[in-house]
């Protein structure tokens, strides 16, 4: 069943580095006002700076509720965004990674770095192990997932993974390409542990 995208929760991963192209910062600041503007809330790691803080900056800007969810060494470090309409403070980056997940809809990842990426990775898994079943999306900014895709594809080909598993993630290279596409994904199927276990 296609999802309904108003009122949703979505929770996005996304780096803290603003020494990138301004094509992700751009990118990112699309996202978190085009999930405002649709009625979604916002859920991230709670950074105010690079990907994290645009994508805050746009919903933000767009009326948008923003949650982010930090762990206690990072506000101590003056990491954390100070406008978002929640902070909540988290013992470690595990309980950050447990919470973001933890009653969302779906999941965006923005391009980033290893962080981001054991986020994406966590979520990926969990799906594969039937614990989560909502859409997951890659915004393949400036073609940035491309290689993950075609790495990921080669674990299929090789047997790490059943060839229905290539099915748990999608790439969409457009900011305006991610609601339809969470919109367009079925939820995850309940017996996935049943071939969680390569055949």
């Amino acid at each position: 069943m296609a999802a309904a995208i108003g009122g949703m929760r979505i929770c996005v991963y996304a780096a803290s580095s603003g020494r990138v192209d301004p094509v992700y910062l751009a990118a990112a600041r699309e996202l978190g006002a085009t999930l405002a503007r649709a009625g979604c809330t916002t859920v991230y790691g709670g950074g105010g700076q690079g990907l994290m803080g645009a994508l805050a900056d746009g919903a933000l800007a767009e009326g948008g509720e923003v949650i982010g969810i930090i762990p206690k060494f990072m506000v101590e470090l003056e990491w954390g965004h100070p406008g978002v309409t929640t902070l909540e403070l988290v013992e470690d980056m595990r309980e950050r990674k447990h919470r973001l997940l933890t009653g969302s809809d779906a999941v965006v990842a923005l391009p980033g770095g290893c962080g981001t990426l054991e986020e994406l990775f966590e979520a990926i898994t969990l799906k594969r192990l039937g614990l989560y079943f909502n859409p997951i999306v890659l915004l393949s900014v400036n073609g940035f997932y491309e290689g993950l895709q075609a790495f990921m594809e080669k674990v299929v080909a090789e047997r790490f993974m059943n060839p229905e598993h290539a099915a748990m993630w999608s790439l969409v290279d457009r900011v305006d390409a991610v609601l339809p596409r969470i919109r367009a994904t079925p939820r995850w199927h309940e017996n996935a542990r049943d071939y969680a276990v390569v055949r």
